[in-house]
């Protein structure tokens, strides 16, 4: 694999890791290179990205090399954040602050899982929001950090405590709804499609 390419696939690589990052020996063994190779291709990652003047930069953190924003850039970050035209809450950050909620103490990779999607954006928000926080470190590899919502969160839904969020039962219907749905959508498009042929 060419110098160029490697140097492409970690950077797209290391946006994928967020912030927990990679090692060497991971990128090693993920894209069969020495390690001498992987440390020559980051070297020049975090050159470009100096001299160029890009928004992002590549650290190395405790043996992990992660993207991070500049430091400079961090007045914006907190505008963006608190900015009123983004108080409300996505469609990815309800989900995933469902799964907190129900699934607590959970880590970020097990919250993916069950979306089937990343979360690291939306993990972001929620706890710029104050509504989740860290609660802890999971017996695993990398000591992945775990996730737990916060009083804000109660207050926010005006619950006492976890024990009065809605029971998941009462959603066991939701699939068989969106199925409804979908069919009716289909009966309409066949309806449409009838009308036009007649025309």
């Amino acid at each position: 694999m060419d110098f160029l390419k490697l140097k492409s696939i970690i950077e797209g690589m290391l946006f994928l890791a967020g912030e927990e990052g990679l090692t060497v020996k991971q990128l090693c063994e993920v894209l069969d290179q020495r390690p001498e190779m992987i440390k020559d291709v980051l070297a020049e990652l975090q050159k470009d990205m100096s001299k160029e003047g890009r928004g992002l930069q590549l650290l190395e953190i405790a043996g992990h090399f992660q993207m991070a924003t500049l430091k400079e850039h961090a007045p914006y970050f907190e505008k963006l954040a608190y900015s009123p035209s983004r108080s409300s809450l996505s469609q990815a950050a309800l989900e995933t602050l469902s799964i907190i909620a129900y699934r607590q103490p959970i880590t970020r990779i097990e919250i993916e899982e069950i979306r089937g999607v990343k979360a690291e954006r939306a993990i972001h928000t929620l706890v710029n929001k104050d509504l989740i926080e860290e609660v802890g470190r999971a017996e695993a590899i990398g000591r992945p950090i775990l996730y737990g919502t916060t009083k804000a969160f109660l207050d926010y839904f005006g619950l006492a405590s976890l024990k009065d969020l809605p029971d998941p039962e009462q959603f066991a219907d939701v699939e068989s709804l969106e199925g409804e749905t979908q069919d009716l959508f289909d009966r309409i498009r066949g309806e449409q499609l009838t009308i036009d042929d007649v025309d």
